[in-house]
């Protein structure tokens, strides 16, 4: 059963699991399970995609009851109206606080883009994000000594694909579990040390206007259990490690 976050008569949110996908995919066709498919299963109704995640992310995703609204909501995302913060483990420390001003490329895949606009412009792209805590671990990784990772909140205020997971390996420090944009080493670290399989970004709030009710609605979704246990091994109690390195 899928984690239900919030419903009433025109909307409904649930907690998607990692490695689940929002709907079929030309890119993923062995696929049988999707968000949309179990939550109209689970609910007994009808369910309109507003937003999307990738399939290796987790947190919130909002769905409308009717096209009516979905209409409304797609319009607040549309227009940067709808306000989300995410979860994310990242290589290295990062700086306390920053601002990720960088155009993204569209990304295409040949089957699902074949007939996308190949010469189309780099498209504004903006990530703000806070560093929440540092950790740095006992276990050389490449040229260094030890491994160090930051846990961040990121808010992106643009909708670009893959937007989150392409800036943060702009500013090298690409998120942990990330098999396209990531590290490969710092990913097998935490496959060996911590059994750890996904992508460790996690949609955590999404903020809105209802479309109704005109009442702010923040919806919240807690780390699932592996995620939050992974956070609370590395970061409550870190080892620290005085090198002077900047990796």
């Amino acid at each position: 059963m899928l984690e239900i976050l919030y419903r009433d008569p025109y909307l409904v949110a649930i907690n998607k699991p990692a490695g689940l996908l929002v709907h079929r995919s030309l890119i993923d066709r062995h696929e049988t399970r999707f968000a949309i498919q179990l939550t109209r299963d689970q609910i007994g109704q009808k369910v309109y995609p507003v937003h999307r995640l990738d399939k290796p992310t987790s947190g919130v995703l909002l769905f409308a009851l009717d096209s009516d609204t979905a209409r409304c909501l797609n319009t607040q995302f549309t227009a940067g109206q709808v306000q989300k913060t995410y979860r994310a483990v990242v290589r290295g420390h990062t700086a306390e606080s920053g601002v990720i001003d960088y155009p993204l490329r569209e990304e295409l895949d040949k089957m699902a883009d074949a007939h996308a606009d190949l010469d189309k412009p780099a498209q504004v792209a903006l990530t703000y994000y806070q560093r929440l805590a540092t950790t740095e671990l006992p276990y050389p990784v490449g040229r260094y000594a030890s491994a160090r990772y930051s846990l961040l909140e990121l808010q992106p205020k643009t909708g670009r694909k893959h937007q989150l997971r392409r800036h943060l390996k702009h500013i090298f420090h690409p998120i942990v579990g990330d098999t396209t944009h990531g590290d490969g080493k710092h990913n097998s670290l935490f496959r060996e040390q911590f059994d750890c399989q996904r992508l460790l970004l996690h949609a955590h709030t999404l903020q809105f206007t209802h479309p109704y009710s005109a009442d702010i609605l923040n919806l919240i979704a807690p780390l699932s259990l592996d995620f939050s246990t992974l956070v609370a091994k590395l970061f409550a109690k870190p080892v620290i490690i005085n090198i002077n390195n900047n990796h």
